[in-house]
């Protein structure tokens, strides 16, 4: 199938790279490249490999950073992004904006999330855990537990359940003495 006959508004290798940064500008974060291609992959005017040519002349030109295997829009990018983002056809904005919404949600909601662990010294692993509501944090603890087993699942099970965990917190502390719940 040429080029000319290909259904979607995305056909030309500007218009390709357009997309690319117009993605990456509503990504909190680096993301994989599989993350991104599925991301941008929205239109059935391009292919893969016209995809994956864009991307690799994006990041030699400096508007996309490769970090190892993850990429992100560059200050660059973000001002080019900025002044062209029109010429994205709407509907493929939309597209994009609409598939890339749960990502980005998990995204900040991860950043406001904080876990990490290490052995003590006498024995046993501490386990910090934090809660951000983005201006500060709201909930901080460190809790000794036997080992990193019980670590990692403390760490996995708040990252699940973080804003149950502090509403409970905060009910087991607000109680009247003597008086359960």
């Amino acid at each position: 199938m040429e080029q000319t006959d290909r259904l979607g508004f995305i056909h030309e290798k500007l218009d390709i790279k357009l997309l690319i940064l117009f993605v990456l500008s509503r990504l909190p974060k680096p993301v994989g490249f599989d993350t991104l291609t599925d991301l941008v992959m929205v239109d059935d005017g391009f292919d893969y490999f016209e995809y994956t040519q864009c991307l690799d002349e994006l990041v030699r030109s400096e508007n996309v950073e490769k970090q190892g295997t993850s990429y992100q829009i560059t200050r660059m990018g973000k001002v080019n992004e900025d002044t062209v983002e029109s010429s994205v056809p709407y509907s493929v904005r939309l597209k994009a904006e609409n598939k890339a919404r749960p990502l980005v949600e998990k995204m900040k909601r991860d950043a406001l999330i904080g876990t990490a662990h290490e052995r003590a010294k006498n024995g046993g692993t501490n386990v910090r855990l934090s809660l951000s509501d983005g201006l500060g944090e709201i909930v901080t603890m460190s809790v000794l537990v036997a080992d990193d087993e019980q670590a990692k699942k403390i760490e996995a099970n708040f990252r699940e359940n973080a804003e149950d965990t502090y509403q409970k917190i905060v009910a087991l502390l607000s109680e009247e003495p003597g008086k359960e719940q």
